[in-house]
């Protein structure tokens, strides 16, 4: 069965999914990196790294890290926030932030009241840009990914929008101890959400908390 899932998102103590004042070269605005220090430690990420809960957890992104997306994942949906800085739109030759090889390497849609002509990257990611509703969205992307699992990239208010619309299968969130005060926070609105899921926390000597969230009766 196809699933939708929120793989490796991290928020702070308080709640924020991102920082205040995002920029091109600020991407999580004034967090900076702080939020995914946690992952940059793993042996996930770099050889030599840990290998402890923190990269157990990060393996189940893919199995050569951030650089594929995993045999079980058909598509990617993220918001226009994730793909790029604001005001990317005016840009016509803007094509992400990951470079011509990203790291999606499936059918990949972003949500943006400012669609334009899909981008066909190198190594299987083309860009689709639509706009639409979480539910809209979801369908056109699970006929993409012909049975597969389908990925909610972020940022925290499109993960938010799937979460309050009922359509998230299985949520991995990494809780980072520190507090950020600003930004975008992921649970406004979503009270009493836990009661439609079977909630697991792991924590590890890293100071992270690992918390799963999966839909009860899936």
């Amino acid at each position: 069965m196809s699933l939708v899932r929120v793989q490796n998102f991290s928020i702070s103590l308080d709640g924020f999914g991102t920082g205040e004042g995002q920029s091109h070269d600020a991407p999580f605005g004034h967090a900076g990196e702080r939020l995914h220090e946690w992952m940059f430690a793993t042996r996930w990420w770099q050889p030599g790294g840990s290998s402890g809960v923190d990269d157990a957890f990060a393996q189940q992104y893919g199995p050569a890290g951030f650089r594929t997306a995993g045999d079980r994942i058909g598509a990617e949906i993220m918001g226009a926030g994730k793909f790029g800085p604001p005001g990317w739109h005016e840009d016509p030759k803007w094509q992400g932030a990951w470079g011509p090889n990203p790291p999606f390497h499936t059918p990949t849609f972003i949500l943006t009241h400012h669609p334009r002509p899909s981008i066909e990257m190198e190594g299987g990611t083309t860009y689709h840009f639509i706009d639409a509703s979480p539910a809209d969205a979801l369908e056109t992307a699970r006929k993409a990914a012909d049975g597969k699992d389908v990925r909610i990239g972020g940022g925290p208010t499109v993960i938010r929008d799937f979460l309050a619309a009922g359509l998230v299968d299985h949520m991995h969130i990494v809780v980072v101890p520190i507090l950020l005060g600003r930004g975008v926070r992921l649970w406004d609105g979503l009270e009493a959400l836990e009661k439609d899921y079977h909630v697991e926390a792991i924590s590890s000597p890293s100071g992270v908390t690992h918390v799963t969230f999966t839909r009860t009766g899936i």
